[in-house]
């Protein structure tokens, strides 16, 4: 799928729409749609079908309206994606009432954010390299940042903590997706491909010259029966990554 960039939208009309400022004056009827609700139909299109479906086309079919009069409310849809973005932005928990000190604070911004992936999978393919400022996305980071205050990381420690843990579930939650919808994409559960292909490894396969790999993957095979367990793959690195993070705190 081709990623989509956030930021690439008219700077003065985002902000403008992002932060609430003053409608502009219009003539005529009274407007029949909101922002929001061309936003949320946007975003509905998206979780449904992917990113690439997204267009004021299918989203003014969507509300029953014409493409054009959707113009009249988002420029276009490059300001659509960073509203959507700054949208979804708002679902996500703040760890601050979690109680524990920073690591459960920690642990609840990871799982957040992987449920949000997992809400909206599209956002995998919205390059975030210059995101767009909007209250919501703000307020994600802030709180973010706050579940590592006061551990005694210097200020860009703490915002290379919140990125690195970010980085890790955007990595693990796209081979948690990828799993997920492979049986559908391919046509064969893991039991019906394994059923297929294994015979034909067992001819060419030579246990004497790969003992190490022959050895783990049986375990871990009969551990997860499957190939692989994302979910569990997704709790031991996290707990790892947060082991890393530890030791860091406690150097200083």
């Amino acid at each position: 799928m081709t990623t989509e960039y956030s930021g690439g939208s008219d700077p003065k009309r985002i902000m403008e729409l992002l932060w609430g400022a003053p409608e502009r004056t219009r003539r005529g009827p009274k407007p029949r749609l909101s922002v929001e609700q061309i936003v949320a139909a946007a975003t509905a299109i998206a979780d449904a079908e992917g990113l690439a479906a997204v267009s004021m086309r299918r989203v003014a079919e969507r509300l029953g309206v014409t493409a054009m009069s959707l113009y009249t409310y988002v420029p276009g849809k490059a300001e659509l994606l960073d509203l959507m973005l700054d949208r979804v932005c708002a679902e996500t928990a703040k760890p601050d009432d979690v109680p524990g000190g920073w690591r459960p604070r920690l642990e609840l911004v990871a799982r957040e954010a992987w449920a949000l992936y997992l809400r909206h999978p599209w956002l995998l393919h919205l390059a975030t390299n210059r995101p767009v400022l909007g209250p919501n996305l703000i307020a994600r980071y802030d709180y973010e940042l706050r579940a590592v205050d006061g551990t005694g990381l210097t200020d860009v420690e703490m915002d290379l903590v919140v990125q690195m843990v970010g980085d890790y579930v955007h990595g693990a939650v796209r081979g948690a997706l990828a799993a997920a919808t492979l049986p559908v994409d391919s046509g064969k559960t893991d039991d019906e491909w394994w059923a297929e292909l294994s015979p034909l490894l067992e001819k060419v396969y030579d246990a004497d010259r790969f003992p190490v790999a022959t050895r783990v993957g049986a375990a871990a095979g009969q551990e997860y029966s499957a190939p692989l367990d994302p979910a569990r793959a997704f709790e031991f690195g996290l707990a790892r990554l947060l082991d890393g993070v530890a030791a860091l705190i406690e150097r200083r």
